[in-house]
């Protein structure tokens, strides 16, 4: 990949062109951009040239004017995933007939909260208040549900009404909701393993016949 994006003294914008590692001052000190990210703009912006051909070179009618507008969608779309902002530009494809504004693509790179296998609020705060425990071991339609039970606190939810254990409830849901249509994977929490061998108590009888074992091994 070159430092610099071609610069051609005419002609129209072609599939060579693509934006540049993240160098020089500005770009660098980002940190959320990457190549990886780099690599799916340049991606995104090939399916929209081979999906929206007349509309893509009227946008686009010079590599100049695509490379900005490939810095432009950079700036705007880093705070998703890579794999998201692919997700977002086949979802565009597949709904609309028109090349989308950045506005569009920030709406389709997050998908709805079904799109990422997340219950709606209410639905969540039920699954949460009726959990059993130990949470953690429960089986869950999602984490962020778990996950916002516990930033919640799980004894609030249980000694609180609705109406006020809720709002509490899907304040942080929300946050969470916003976390995964930006691509973050949320993780459950690692569950203890089992120990190898459980140890079964001894009775009073072989404790007294240990402790007997112990006093004549010491001569005491």
């Amino acid at each position: 990949m070159q430092d610099k994006p071609t610069q051609p003294t005419a002609g129209p914008a072609t599939a060579a062109s693509a934006i540049s590692s993240p160098t020089g001052h500005g770009r660098s000190e980002r940190a959320r951009a990457t190549e990886s990210h780099i690599d799916a703009i340049n991606q995104a912006f090939e399916l929209f040239r081979l999906n929206y051909h007349n509309q893509y070179f009227a946008a686009f009618p010079d590599v100049q004017t695509l490379n900005m507008a490939k810095r432009l969608w950079l700036d705007a779309l880093t705070r998703f995933s890579p794999e998201a902002i692919l997700q977002g530009a086949r979802r565009v494809i597949e709904a609309s007939d028109f090349l989308p504004t950045v506005h569009k693509m920030i709406v389709a790179c997050e998908g709805d909260n079904q799109t990422h296998g997340l219950p709606d609020t209410h639905a969540a705060y039920v699954e949460a208040c009726n959990a059993a425990s130990p949470k953690a071991e429960q089986r869950w339609s999602h984490p962020a549900v778990y996950l916002a039970g516990m930033a919640a606190d799980w004894y609030f939810l249980a000694t609180q009404p609705e109406k006020t254990a809720y709002p509490v409830f899907a304040q942080h849901y929300k946050s969470l909701c916003e976390q995964v249509r930006a691509g973050t994977r949320l993780q459950m929490p690692e569950r203890k393993a089992l120990p190898e061998t459980i140890e079964t108590p001894l009775s009073s009888a072989e404790n007294r016949e240990r402790l007997a074992s112990l006093r004549k091994a010491l001569d005491i």
